[in-house]
């Protein structure tokens, strides 16, 4: 089995939560972006979804909720984590 070259960060408080997503290849960009798309509708909040370069060739798209009273986004992370094969977050 191979392992996921993606590496997760996740972050919460109150009504905030995100999810980062560290990536080397443009296949797992496009990966991540199609997992992304069909798992946000799970949430009636709408995400804050952004990217940015990390380190050396490492960039990283983060999804963000704001004032998710009820944890929906919750929901959303653990499918594109289940949908990317990552086992775990940091």
């Amino acid at each position: 089995m191979v392992e996921c070259s993606i590496i997760a960060d996740h972050k919460s408080e109150e009504r905030y939560s995100k999810l980062s997503l560290a990536y080397s290849t443009e296949e797992d960009h496009l990966l991540i972006e199609k997992v992304i798309a069909e798992s946000t509708p799970l949430c009636s909040i709408k995400a804050n979804i952004y990217g940015g370069a990390v380190v050396g060739d490492k960039r990283m798209i983060t999804i963000e909720y704001h004032d998710d009273c009820d944890r929906e986004g919750g929901a959303v992370f653990e499918k594109i984590l289940n949908a990317l094969g990552i086992k775990e977050c940091h």
